[in-house]
Formats: structure tokens, sequence, C-alpha cells
């Protein structure tokens, strides 16, 4: 185990008791605190890295060993959920606090994590925190994804509908085609890393499945990745940052979502449901923000803030926008990418 902790300015304005600034809340931890909120492990970071391979390796073992309707539909929707779990993470070695080794975190980031779901993290880093910095404004590259909500019912079932008949996921991979073959064929070297990148860990996977004898689990790794994977994160990205109600205020511009033992299996892996306390100290490693949450809480700091209990309660929000009300929503982005974390 090692353990490194990113640099903190201990040097905070000596503002009035406000807790709706992100300079106030530091007021109520101490230096050692934070330093200790910040430290990075090692060990942990591995163990969320090979814990969601295990739980993809379990879920093909089930379809293997059982092959019927039952166990395919639940490993579609473990693996789905765990393709998100890859997607947090490479999230997390894009804030380079996956691992303390720089190098590592972004080989591990992008060859464990980012390239099997066919993503690539250094592009996916410049963007992200880009709406970091500029999170609910005109010039976050990702305020698309939530201005529409509120939307209907109809409308909600439509796009869950979307996600797992595949025509999400669809649009998803021509845009990951586009970010790595045609980049490629146009000159760009980081194109062409990335589709390398996608083909030899998708070869390793189908060379694995296939060397156990089993060639076509390969399918339910694809077919998760283009209907429950993308169902997933649309409920993520919705209860991240739409239908905020304060876009100025950092403890209510961001959603942290309190979950069952069941949605952190599925739904919310590796802490992501703590986007609220992400956001509040984004070099916070995500097996810490539990703590930080409960921290936060103990000192009176989230009696006020953005924290909804469940996914369920979120989705109704989401869709609680009456059936013809001819409001027009705000234009989704023309190109999928992956929602912001």
């Amino acid at each position: 185990m090692s353990a490194a902790t990113p640099a903190f300015d201990a040097q905070t304005p000596d503002l009035d008791a406000d807790a709706r600034t992100n300079e106030a809340w530091h007021k109520k931890f101490t230096r050692e605190e934070i330093q200790h909120l910040l430290s990075i492990d090692d060990a942990r970071g591995w163990g969320s890295v090979l814990g969601n391979w295990a739980l993809i390796g379990a879920a093909l073992a089930l379809v293997a060993a059982w092959p019927n309707p039952l166990t395919v539909v639940f490993a579609l929707i473990l693996i789905g959920g765990r393709q998100l779990g890859l997607a947090v993470l490479m999230h997390e070695a894009s804030h380079r606090t996956l691992l303390s080794s720089k190098r590592l975190n972004d080989w591990v980031g992008n060859w464990l994590c980012a390239y099997p779901i066919w993503t690539d993290i250094h592009p996916y880093r410049t963007y992200h925190l880009v709406h970091h910095a500029k999170n609910y404004t005109s010039e976050d590259p990702d305020i698309g994804l939530v201005l529409p909500f509120p939307i209907t019912r109809s409308s909600l079932r439509r796009k869950i509908w979307r996600d797992l008949s595949g025509q999400t996921g669809r649009k998803f991979l021509r845009a990951a085609w586009r970010r790595s073959v045609q980049r490629w064929h146009a000159g760009d070297p980081q194109g062409r890393r990335a589709f390398v990148g996608f083909a030899v860990t998708n070869g390793v996977l189908l060379l694995v499945v296939t060397a156990l004898g089993f060639p076509w689990l390969y399918l339910l790794w694809a077919g998760a990745w283009l209907t429950t994977n993308t169902l997933f994160t649309r409920i993520r990205a919705i209860a991240e940052h739409a239908m905020v109600p304060d876009p100025t205020d950092p403890l209510r511009n961001t959603r942290t979502t309190l979950t069952s033992w069941w949605e952190r299996i599925f739904m919310a892996p590796n802490y992501v449901n703590y986007h609220l306390e992400h956001h509040l100290l984004m070099t916070v490693p995500h097996y810490r923000l539990p703590e930080m949450h409960r921290l936060l809480r103990e000192r009176g700091l989230l009696d006020e803030a953005l924290v909804t209990r469940g996914y369920r309660a979120v989705l109704e929000r989401a869709a609680s926008k009456p059936e013809g009300d001819a409001t027009p929503a705000a234009a989704s982005p023309t190109e999928p990418r992956v929602p912001p974390f």
C-alpha cells in the first residue's frame, strides 16, 4: 500500500460564516482533515479496478454456467453498471486520484478502464476539467445534457426505450468511431492511439472468453455497452446536474443521491452518487467521498444542500413536466459524449 496527497492550499480567504461558497466550508475542516480526504491509497484504487472486473467476470461466468433468459438479463444489467463503473474510474484517473503514480494512473485509467468501453482518458480530461471550472454556465461543455429537464413521463419513457433498444448506444458507437478512426485518417495520432486501445482491449476480452470455450459471451459485453450502460449513464447524468435549484450555489447546483445497496451495485458504482462532494473538492479519491459526506452533514453544511434519497425520486422529478406542455426544451448536444461526472 502506498499513499500520496495532492497539494492543498490552506490560504483561504477569511470569509463570514457563509456555507454557500467553496471557501466557507473549508473553514469547518482542519488542514489535517483535508489532507486525509485528499490522500490516495493505491491498494484501494487497485481494489476498485479489480473489483469492477471481478463482477464483470462473475456475470459472464454465471451465463456460461447457466445460460437462460434470466441470467442473460441479470448479466446485461450487472455488466452495464460495471461498464459505468469503469467510466467512473477513468474519470477518477482523469483527476489523477486513482493511483499515486501519475504514469501508472494514466496507464490503468486508459488500458483497464477507458479503452475497454471505447473511450480515452486524454481528450476526456481536457473537456471534463472545463466542466468543473464552468459548471452550470453557458461555457459548461455538458450543459446541454441537463437543460432539457424536467420532461414529460412519456418523453422519459421514450428515452429509456431508445437506451434499452440500442438506439442511443449506436449513436455513442458512431461518436467513438469519429473520435478514433476518422481522426486517425485525418492524421491525428490521438485518434490512432484510441483505436488501437479499443481494438487491443476488446480483442483480449474476446480471446479470453474464446479460450475458455465461450466466444459468444463477448456479445454480452457489447450488448450491455449498447443498452444498459447507456441507460445507467443517462440516469447518473440526470441525477448529478439536472433540475438544480440554484446554479450559482455550489451546494445547490450539483446533486448527491443517497442510494440503497442494490443501487450501489447496479447504478451507482464506485461512489459516483456523491457528486456534490466531488464538485466541492474534485481531487478527493472516490472511496473517501462517503466520509466527506458524513463530515459535511455533521457540521451542518448539507442542511440546505441538494441531496436526494434514491434515483426513483430523481427520475420522478425529471419526468414531472405535465403532458401537453408546449414549453420548448433546451437543445441537446448533437454529438453524444460521456456525460459529466
